[in-house]
Protein backbone atom coordinates (compact mmCIF):
# COMPACT_ATOMS: atom_id res chain seq x y z
CA UNK A 1 0.00 0.00 0.00
CA UNK A 2 0.63 3.72 -0.43
CA UNK A 3 0.51 6.52 2.31
CA UNK A 4 0.85 10.17 2.75
CA UNK A 5 2.46 9.88 6.25
CA UNK A 6 3.13 12.39 8.71
CA UNK A 7 6.41 12.42 10.55
CA UNK A 8 6.49 15.93 12.69
CA UNK A 9 4.03 19.10 13.23
CA UNK A 10 4.42 21.58 10.56
CA UNK A 11 6.63 19.07 8.27
CA UNK A 12 4.99 18.50 4.48
CA UNK A 13 3.51 14.89 4.26
CA UNK A 14 5.68 12.15 2.06
CA UNK A 15 4.56 8.81 0.57
CA UNK A 16 5.44 5.92 1.59
CA UNK A 17 5.28 2.03 1.22
CA UNK A 18 4.67 -0.50 3.73
CA UNK A 19 3.23 -4.28 3.45
CA UNK A 20 -0.91 -4.43 3.80
CA UNK A 21 -2.17 -4.28 6.89
CA UNK A 22 -4.33 -7.29 8.41
CA UNK A 23 -7.59 -6.46 9.86
CA UNK A 24 -7.58 -7.59 13.88
CA UNK A 25 -10.69 -9.01 15.58
CA UNK A 26 -13.75 -6.57 14.61
CA UNK A 27 -12.02 -4.98 12.28
CA UNK A 28 -12.30 -4.39 8.37
CA UNK A 29 -9.47 -3.61 5.47
CA UNK A 30 -10.39 -0.85 3.55
CA UNK A 31 -9.48 -0.30 -0.28
CA UNK A 32 -9.97 3.29 -0.31
CA UNK A 33 -11.88 5.16 -3.44
CA UNK A 34 -11.49 8.19 -2.13
CA UNK A 35 -10.97 10.29 0.84
CA UNK A 36 -11.48 14.22 1.78
CA UNK A 37 -9.69 17.01 3.24
CA UNK A 38 -10.59 18.59 6.20
CA UNK A 39 -9.83 21.51 8.26
CA UNK A 40 -8.91 18.95 10.87
CA UNK A 41 -6.78 17.59 8.85
CA UNK A 42 -4.84 21.09 8.61
CA UNK A 43 -4.70 21.13 12.80
CA UNK A 44 -2.97 17.77 12.46
CA UNK A 45 -0.65 18.41 10.37
CA UNK A 46 0.05 22.34 11.51
CA UNK A 47 0.28 21.07 15.02
CA UNK A 48 -2.96 22.38 16.71
CA UNK A 49 -3.74 19.69 17.73
CA UNK A 50 -1.55 16.38 19.13
CA UNK A 51 -1.33 12.51 18.59
CA UNK A 52 0.53 9.58 17.61
CA UNK A 53 3.21 10.11 15.15
CA UNK A 54 4.12 9.41 11.93
CA UNK A 55 0.45 9.20 11.16
CA UNK A 56 -1.36 9.03 8.05
CA UNK A 57 -4.00 11.97 8.03
CA UNK A 58 -7.57 11.65 6.78
CA UNK A 59 -10.79 10.64 7.82
CA UNK A 60 -13.51 10.94 5.60
CA UNK A 61 -12.86 7.79 4.16
CA UNK A 62 -15.17 5.69 1.14
CA UNK A 63 -13.81 3.01 -0.09
CA UNK A 64 -14.22 -0.98 -0.17
CA UNK A 65 -14.37 -3.86 2.16
CA UNK A 66 -11.31 -5.86 0.96
CA UNK A 67 -10.53 -8.45 3.86
CA UNK A 68 -12.56 -9.05 7.16
CA UNK A 69 -11.29 -9.47 10.85
CA UNK A 70 -12.84 -12.35 13.16
CA UNK A 71 -15.97 -11.28 14.92
CA UNK A 72 -17.37 -8.97 12.21
CA UNK A 73 -21.21 -9.17 11.41
CA UNK A 74 -22.74 -7.02 9.19
CA UNK A 75 -19.97 -6.44 6.35
CA UNK A 76 -19.21 -8.06 3.33
CA UNK A 77 -16.47 -8.22 1.30
CA UNK A 78 -16.78 -5.47 -1.79
CA UNK A 79 -18.90 -3.36 0.28
CA UNK A 80 -19.00 0.29 0.16
CA UNK A 81 -18.42 2.05 3.28
CA UNK A 82 -17.57 5.29 4.64
CA UNK A 83 -15.18 5.57 7.59
CA UNK A 84 -15.61 8.89 9.93
CA UNK A 85 -13.06 10.95 12.28
CA UNK A 86 -14.77 8.79 15.52
CA UNK A 87 -12.96 5.36 14.84
CA UNK A 88 -13.89 3.86 17.82
CA UNK A 89 -15.12 3.87 21.39
CA UNK A 90 -14.76 1.51 24.64
CA UNK A 91 -18.06 1.12 24.97
CA UNK A 92 -17.95 0.89 28.53
CA UNK A 93 -17.56 4.26 30.05
CA UNK A 94 -20.10 6.82 31.54
CA UNK A 95 -20.33 8.41 28.36
CA UNK A 96 -20.56 5.57 26.07
CA UNK A 97 -23.17 3.89 29.15
CA UNK A 98 -25.44 6.93 28.46
CA UNK A 99 -25.26 7.18 24.87
CA UNK A 100 -22.72 10.08 24.57
CA UNK A 101 -19.87 7.80 22.75
CA UNK A 102 -18.85 10.96 21.32
CA UNK A 103 -17.65 12.06 24.35
CA UNK A 104 -15.77 8.46 25.32
CA UNK A 105 -13.12 8.28 27.92
CA UNK A 106 -10.99 6.17 25.30
CA UNK A 107 -11.50 6.46 21.92
CA UNK A 108 -9.63 6.57 18.53
CA UNK A 109 -9.70 8.73 15.99
CA UNK A 110 -9.49 8.03 12.06
CA UNK A 111 -6.07 10.08 10.95
CA UNK A 112 -5.01 11.46 14.43
CA UNK A 113 -4.21 8.50 16.54
CA UNK A 114 -4.63 5.53 14.13
CA UNK A 115 -4.00 5.93 10.91
CA UNK A 116 -6.16 7.06 8.44
CA UNK A 117 -7.55 7.41 4.37
CA UNK A 118 -4.56 9.50 2.46
CA UNK A 119 -3.43 6.22 1.13
CA UNK A 120 -4.86 3.34 -0.61
CA UNK A 121 -5.79 0.88 2.29
CA UNK A 122 -6.96 1.68 5.47
CA UNK A 123 -8.03 -0.51 9.07
CA UNK A 124 -11.28 0.30 10.36
CA UNK A 125 -13.54 -0.76 13.57
CA UNK A 126 -16.50 -3.08 11.71
CA UNK A 127 -18.46 -1.34 13.90
CA UNK A 128 -17.70 2.19 12.70
CA UNK A 129 -18.19 1.80 9.14
CA UNK A 130 -21.20 3.63 7.66
CA UNK A 131 -23.11 2.09 4.37
CA UNK A 132 -22.82 4.84 1.79
CA UNK A 133 -26.61 5.67 0.06
CA UNK A 134 -26.49 4.58 -3.86
CA UNK A 135 -27.16 8.52 -4.29
CA UNK A 136 -23.69 9.35 -4.46
CA UNK A 137 -20.35 8.44 -6.26
CA UNK A 138 -17.56 7.93 -4.34
CA UNK A 139 -15.63 11.50 -4.58
CA UNK A 140 -19.00 13.17 -4.12
CA UNK A 141 -19.90 10.73 -1.05
CA UNK A 142 -16.38 11.59 0.88
CA UNK A 143 -17.00 14.90 2.37
CA UNK A 144 -20.70 13.54 4.19
CA UNK A 145 -18.11 11.63 6.45
CA UNK A 146 -16.74 14.84 8.61
CA UNK A 147 -17.66 18.11 6.63
CA UNK A 148 -21.58 16.39 6.78
CA UNK A 149 -21.47 14.55 10.18
CA UNK A 150 -19.85 17.28 12.06
CA UNK A 151 -22.20 19.84 10.40
CA UNK A 152 -25.04 17.71 10.95
CA UNK A 153 -24.42 17.28 14.65
CA UNK A 154 -23.62 20.87 15.20
CA UNK A 155 -26.91 21.88 13.18
CA UNK A 156 -29.09 19.32 15.28
CA UNK A 157 -27.38 21.45 18.20
CA UNK A 158 -28.40 24.79 16.76
CA UNK A 159 -32.16 23.28 17.86
CA UNK A 160 -35.30 24.45 15.46
CA UNK A 161 -33.63 27.48 14.09
CA UNK A 162 -36.23 29.17 11.41
CA UNK A 163 -33.05 32.07 10.54
CA UNK A 164 -29.61 30.15 11.32
CA UNK A 165 -26.39 31.94 9.93
CA UNK A 166 -23.07 30.12 9.10
CA UNK A 167 -19.93 31.51 10.01
CA UNK A 168 -16.92 30.17 7.61
CA UNK A 169 -18.93 28.90 4.00
CA UNK A 170 -16.39 26.13 3.31
CA UNK A 171 -17.20 22.20 3.27
CA UNK A 172 -18.97 21.84 6.20
CA UNK A 173 -21.29 24.96 5.78
CA UNK A 174 -22.15 24.59 1.55
CA UNK A 175 -23.48 21.03 2.99
CA UNK A 176 -25.67 22.23 5.69
CA UNK A 177 -27.07 25.30 3.97
CA UNK A 178 -28.75 22.63 1.55
CA UNK A 179 -30.30 20.84 3.75
CA UNK A 180 -31.87 23.99 6.10
CA UNK A 181 -32.83 25.20 2.88
CA UNK A 182 -34.63 22.22 2.08
CA UNK A 183 -36.37 22.15 5.57
CA UNK A 184 -37.37 25.32 5.04
CA UNK A 185 -35.03 27.86 6.99
CA UNK A 186 -33.31 30.98 6.19
CA UNK A 187 -30.25 30.97 6.02
CA UNK A 188 -27.55 33.41 6.26
CA UNK A 189 -23.90 33.02 4.72
CA UNK A 190 -21.00 34.66 6.15
CA UNK A 191 -17.43 34.81 4.56
CA UNK A 192 -13.73 36.59 4.42
CA UNK A 193 -13.87 39.84 4.17
CA UNK A 194 -14.14 40.97 0.41
CA UNK A 195 -14.76 37.28 -0.42
CA UNK A 196 -17.79 37.99 -3.20
CA UNK A 197 -16.75 34.53 -5.18
CA UNK A 198 -17.87 32.75 -2.03
CA UNK A 199 -21.09 34.55 -1.07
CA UNK A 200 -22.12 34.26 -4.85
CA UNK A 201 -21.59 30.26 -4.36
CA UNK A 202 -23.72 30.75 -1.45
CA UNK A 203 -27.00 32.28 -2.80
CA UNK A 204 -26.26 29.73 -5.74
CA UNK A 205 -27.17 27.06 -2.85
CA UNK A 206 -29.93 28.75 -1.82
CA UNK A 207 -28.56 31.05 0.83
CA UNK A 208 -31.23 34.16 1.72
CA UNK A 209 -28.48 36.58 2.64
CA UNK A 210 -24.22 36.09 2.01
CA UNK A 211 -21.92 38.68 3.28
CA UNK A 212 -18.79 39.53 5.41
CA UNK A 213 -18.52 37.92 8.91
CA UNK A 214 -18.10 41.49 10.33
CA UNK A 215 -21.11 42.58 9.04
CA UNK A 216 -25.00 42.14 11.02
CA UNK A 217 -27.37 39.78 9.09
CA UNK A 218 -30.34 41.59 7.73
CA UNK A 219 -32.45 40.43 10.80
CA UNK A 220 -31.43 38.89 13.88
CA UNK A 221 -31.34 35.26 13.89
CA UNK A 222 -32.43 32.38 16.01
CA UNK A 223 -28.52 30.53 15.77
CA UNK A 224 -25.24 30.52 14.49
CA UNK A 225 -22.99 27.83 13.87
CA UNK A 226 -19.11 28.40 13.32
CA UNK A 227 -16.96 26.41 11.40
CA UNK A 228 -14.23 28.93 11.06
CA UNK A 229 -11.87 28.25 13.39
CA UNK A 230 -11.70 31.99 14.56
CA UNK A 231 -12.33 32.88 18.53
CA UNK A 232 -13.27 36.89 17.20
CA UNK A 233 -15.84 35.40 15.67
CA UNK A 234 -17.90 34.18 18.81
CA UNK A 235 -18.83 37.90 20.12
CA UNK A 236 -19.33 38.77 16.76
CA UNK A 237 -21.93 35.89 16.32
CA UNK A 238 -23.72 36.55 19.78
CA UNK A 239 -24.65 40.21 18.70
CA UNK A 240 -26.23 39.12 16.05
CA UNK A 241 -28.77 36.37 17.50
CA UNK A 242 -31.75 36.86 19.46
CA UNK A 243 -32.77 36.56 22.77
CA UNK A 244 -32.50 33.08 23.65
CA UNK A 245 -30.33 32.48 20.48
CA UNK A 246 -27.47 29.58 20.69
CA UNK A 247 -23.87 30.20 19.40
CA UNK A 248 -22.14 26.93 18.49
CA UNK A 249 -18.57 26.51 17.73
CA UNK A 250 -18.21 23.89 15.63
CA UNK A 251 -14.21 22.64 15.24
CA UNK A 252 -12.07 21.16 16.99
CA UNK A 253 -9.72 23.86 17.56
CA UNK A 254 -10.35 27.67 17.75
CA UNK A 255 -8.34 30.96 18.66
CA UNK A 256 -8.97 32.42 21.75
CA UNK A 257 -12.57 33.89 22.64
CA UNK A 258 -12.05 37.92 23.63
CA UNK A 259 -13.52 39.29 25.93
CA UNK A 260 -16.91 40.43 25.75
CA UNK A 261 -19.32 42.28 27.69
CA UNK A 262 -21.55 40.10 29.75
CA UNK A 263 -24.66 42.08 27.94
CA UNK A 264 -24.12 40.56 24.38
CA UNK A 265 -24.63 36.90 26.22
CA UNK A 266 -27.18 38.11 28.67
CA UNK A 267 -31.04 37.54 27.59
CA UNK A 268 -30.68 33.23 27.92
CA UNK A 269 -27.87 33.40 24.48
CA UNK A 270 -25.76 30.55 25.01
CA UNK A 271 -22.42 29.20 23.79
CA UNK A 272 -21.61 25.60 22.79
CA UNK A 273 -18.91 23.22 21.48
CA UNK A 274 -19.49 19.91 19.30
CA UNK A 275 -17.10 17.47 19.73
CA UNK A 276 -16.88 14.21 17.60
CA UNK A 277 -20.25 12.32 16.50
CA UNK A 278 -22.36 9.59 17.03
CA UNK A 279 -23.06 6.93 14.96
CA UNK A 280 -27.06 7.71 15.15
CA UNK A 281 -25.59 11.32 14.03
CA UNK A 282 -23.98 9.21 10.40
CA UNK A 283 -27.40 7.09 9.95
CA UNK A 284 -29.65 10.08 10.48
CA UNK A 285 -27.61 12.48 8.41
CA UNK A 286 -26.84 9.89 5.37
CA UNK A 287 -30.58 9.15 5.19
CA UNK A 288 -31.27 12.91 4.90
CA UNK A 289 -28.59 13.38 2.92
CA UNK A 290 -30.22 11.35 0.34
CA UNK A 291 -33.56 12.24 0.63
CA UNK A 292 -32.19 16.02 -0.07
CA UNK A 293 -30.50 15.14 -2.15
CA UNK A 294 -27.30 16.90 -1.03
CA UNK A 295 -24.75 18.13 -3.78
CA UNK A 296 -21.22 17.94 -2.85
CA UNK A 297 -19.21 20.63 -4.65
CA UNK A 298 -15.89 18.53 -5.09
CA UNK A 299 -12.72 18.92 -6.34
CA UNK A 300 -10.65 15.88 -6.86
CA UNK A 301 -7.04 15.47 -6.72
CA UNK A 302 -4.35 12.67 -6.97
CA UNK A 303 -3.25 11.30 -3.55
CA UNK A 304 0.62 12.43 -4.16
CA UNK A 305 -1.20 15.88 -4.22
CA UNK A 306 -2.37 15.67 -0.20
CA UNK A 307 0.18 18.70 0.66
CA UNK A 308 -1.11 21.35 -2.49
CA UNK A 309 -4.39 20.49 -1.24
CA UNK A 310 -3.69 21.02 2.52
CA UNK A 311 -2.00 24.02 1.44
CA UNK A 312 -4.94 25.41 -0.43
CA UNK A 313 -7.65 24.98 2.47
CA UNK A 314 -4.81 26.29 4.50
CA UNK A 315 -5.20 29.48 2.07
CA UNK A 316 -8.97 29.73 2.33
CA UNK A 317 -8.66 28.70 -1.71
CA UNK A 318 -11.46 26.19 -1.58
CA UNK A 319 -14.92 26.24 -3.23
CA UNK A 320 -16.94 23.02 -1.54
CA UNK A 321 -14.57 20.38 -0.56
CA UNK A 322 -11.45 18.77 -2.04
CA UNK A 323 -10.95 14.85 -2.27
CA UNK A 324 -7.74 12.89 -2.84
CA UNK A 325 -8.13 9.91 -4.97
CA UNK A 326 -5.35 7.15 -4.65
Amino acid sequence: MRAMQLDAPGTPLHMVERPLPEPGPGEVRIAIAACGVCRTDLHVVDGDIHGNLPIVPGHEIVGRVEAVGTGVSGLAMGQRVGVPWLGHTCGHCPYCATHRENLCDDPAFTGFTRDGGFATHCIADAQYCFTIPETFDDVHAAPLLCAGLIGYRSYRMASEAPVLGLYGFGAAAHILAQLAVWQGRKVFAFTQEGDTATQDFARTLGCAWAGASSEMPPEPMDAAILFAPVGALVPLALKAVKKGGRVVCAGIHMSDIPAFPYADLWEERSIVSVANLTRQDGTEFLDLAAQVPIRTHVTPMPLAQANSALDQLRSGDVEGALVLVP
